[in-house]
């Protein structure tokens, strides 16, 4: 049986939410959706997804193998994609939708070698920490930091980031030291909004896994503003190492409780399909992918 057909399937199943979505998208029949999964399981040895009559899910080695099917997939398109569309150049307006803080860190530096590499390319560039939906809202691309693990997006993985718990010199000097992740509940925190777990933030530590239901003194949709509140020793924050790892290096912020480590983050170059990929979307994925091969952030 086809494995790359497996893994489509598999994928689509994910992303649609049930077989029966999946049929439609796929135009098979039920039977060989099911076939396909079946199968792929059982060359895998190993439960993919736990169905239930309402609803299915993906078990932890459904999860790991739908994260590395899906760039699979990708490679492969782009592969296609680049014998079928090699003559085309690069042209046009590319929208791209971005997170502020990265979008002018890491992103902001690379816009004008592009440009040069490809001068036909219009940049019309979005930097907001909202999640956009980029058919909706008329976007060709975006960059997203985050667990991607079930999406109906195309993702090429750029690099990753650690969150890092950190504090001011300042700040530390004034109050308790902190032992276990359990402590955060008697200490100021500097919240990000935008945070998915909200309040409750996740470590694994000697014992497993740990979350600690936090309270914070400060509120706000924007890393930059939460660094520069945690600079200043308004208390503790929980931030990326792509924006955090200069201020640790240089003595600025303490990294904390070093023996727990914070949630890994993908961040991906995201597109709505793979299907008649325009040349323009294709050289930016490929640029990216290339200038975030070696970053190195201190994880």
């Amino acid at each position: 049986m086809d494995r790359a057909l497996e893994m489509q399937v598999f994928c689509t199943v994910v992303e649609k939410g049930s077989f029966t979505a999946a049929v439609d998208a796929l135009e098979m029949s039920k039977a060989a959706v099911s076939r396909y999964v079946n199968a792929l399981e059982a060359r895998l040895g190993a439960r993919l997804l736990q169905r239930t009559t309402r609803r299915i899910s993906l078990t932890e080695e459904g999860r790991l193998f739908y994260q590395q099917a899906r760039e699979i997939l990708g490679l492969m398109e782009v592969a296609e994609g680049a014998v079928a569309s090699g003559a085309q150049e690069p042209t046009g307006v590319l929208r791209i939708n971005a997170p502020v803080s990265f979008g002018v860190e890491h992103l902001a530096p690379l816009w004008a070698d592009f440009l040069r590499r490809y001068p036909k390319v219009e940049l019309d560039l979005n930097l907001n920490d909202r999640v956009v939906d980029l058919v909706e809202e008329g976007y060709d691309m975006a960059v997203r930091i985050a667990r991607l693990e079930s999406s109906s997006l195309i993702g090429r993985r750029l690099a990753s980031t650690r969150m890092r718990l950190c504090a001011a010199p300042s700040y530390l000097a004034e109050h308790a030291p902190l032992a276990t992740p359990g402590d955060l509940a008697r200490h100021k925190v500097i919240a990000y909004s935008n945070l998915a777990t909200r309040n409750e933030w996740s470590f694994t530590g000697p014992q497993g896994d740990v979350t600690v239901e936090t309270r914070s003194v400060v509120r706000c949709n924007n890393g930059d503003t939460c660094r520069s509140i945690a600079l200043a020793g308004g208390g503790i924050l929980l931030q990326p190492s792509f924006m955090l790892h200069q201020d640790i290096h240089r003595g600025d912020l303490v990294e904390l409780l070093p023996g727990y480590r914070a949630v890994e983050l993908g961040i991906y170059a995201v597109y709505p399909s793979r299907k008649h990929l325009a040349s323009k979307v294709r050289a930016m994925v490929n640029y990216l992918v290339e200038r975030f091969a070696e970053v190195d952030w201190g994880d």
